[in-house]
């Protein structure tokens, strides 16, 4: 097995589009990597680069001890699983698993060996004799997974191999891909638009936009912890709520006010943030940070305020309940005890504890 370094990536295409700028990254042996972001990111690009499909513009690739800038893809030890599957048509899957290996002249005895160990990993060991057209999207998405295994590379590449699958079975596959990463023990680079599959999958997700890597972390650190507005804002589902306002100390301590509401800092907080006083600043706080003000026995710091309920989810287990307050709209998760009631004005409890607050201007993480 191996570790992937990635050095100063950077790919510009012919049309001088950079898509790819100055990436930096580190895929330690054995560990289960997710790039994620939206689309045009640049991280499908990325994995390409890794994989060999496409030419670097310059930095450095290495797989193991080895720079594979110049090295052929075949040559890369590498797997690469696919959105589409890529599967054979007219093959049976069995010969789907077993075609690399019979391109490498791998003995027939070890071929049947590699091919049924991995079927009966996958579950898929009573298809072998079916054809792809004859196979469900997540049978598919295991004969893909089965065709990488055989070869046992140094490294795995997935490309959002999942988002063909209805919502069910990618929970499922996304299980099985993290029962796989354990069983097989391999460095594995996961690239997905999806963050919760990177938060449920991932060693360390490296989060990216336009090109650049913004925050590289453990899935609860990034979560917990975001470097700048654009990574609070894309992980987590409902997303962050952001307030724009401004910083007032006043008598009973530092005042965030916004359009339509105030809520009080804590004293840490207003320490850390005395520079930015009488200054614009942005505020976000999680949706499951908000509560009830009926039911706000878990916020630690309560920072109470009145909002007009404009609408309810009912999800089961929880509301999410959208809010209007002056010109801003925010989300909560509230616990199913009470129905809000709809344009009726309630109070909501803000757990200022778990607060964020972000520079107006260059939109990085201040506390």
């Amino acid at each position: 097995m191996a570790k992937v370094v990635v050095t100063e990536l950077n790919k510009i295409y012919e049309n001088g589009f950079h898509a790819v700028k100055g990436v930096n990254f580190v895929a330690e042996d054995k560990e289960f990597v997710v790039l994620v972001g939206p689309s045009g990111c640049g991280k499908t690009t990325t994995l390409r680069l890794i994989a060999g499909l496409e030419d670097i513009t310059s930095g450095s690739i290495a797989i193991g001890d080895k720079i594979v800038n110049d090295v052929l893809p075949k040559d890369r030890d590498i797997a690469m699983v696919f959105q589409n599957y890529a599967l054979y048509p007219h093959m049976t899957v069995f010969n789907n698993m077993a075609f690399a290996l019979k391109l490498r002249k791998t003995p027939k005895e070890e071929i049947q060996a590699k091919v049924h160990a991995a079927a009966e990993m996958l579950g898929i060991d009573v298809l072998l004799d079916r054809k792809p057209k004859q196979l469900s999207g997540g049978q598919r998405q295991r004969v893909a997974l089965g065709r990488a295994i055989v070869r046992n590379p140094k490294v795995f590449l997935f490309d959002e191999p999942l988002s063909n699958l209805d919502a069910k079975l990618r929970v499922q596959m996304r299980a099985e891909i993290s029962k796989l990463h354990k069983q097989l023990s391999t460095t594995m680079i996961y690239v997905t638009h999806d963050q919760v599959e990177a938060m449920t999958m991932a060693d360390k997700i490296v989060v990216m936009k336009d090109g650049i890597i913004h925050q590289i972390d453990s899935p609860l650190d990034i979560y917990n912890h975001p470097a700048n507005l654009f990574v609070a804002g894309f992980i987590g589902s409902p997303s962050i709520n952001i307030f724009k306002g401004s910083l007032v100390a006043e008598k009973q301590g530092v005042i965030f006010k916004a359009n339509g509401f105030e809520v009080k800092l804590t004293e840490n907080q207003a320490k850390k943030l005395k520079a930015k006083e009488n200054k614009s600043i942005i505020m976000g706080i999680r949706p499951e940070d908000l509560y009830d003000s009926d039911y706000d026995s878990m916020a630690a710091v309560p920072q109470k305020m009145m909002a007009v309920c404009d609408l309810v989810e009912p999800m089961g287990n929880e509301f999410t309940v959208f809010f209007v307050v002056g010109e801003d709209k925010f989300t909560a998760r509230f616990d199913p005890k009470k129905f809000p009631a709809l344009n009726a004005e309630m109070e909501v409890t803000f757990d200022m504890e778990k607060a964020h607050f972000f520079d107006s201007d260059s939109e990085e993480c201040i506390y």
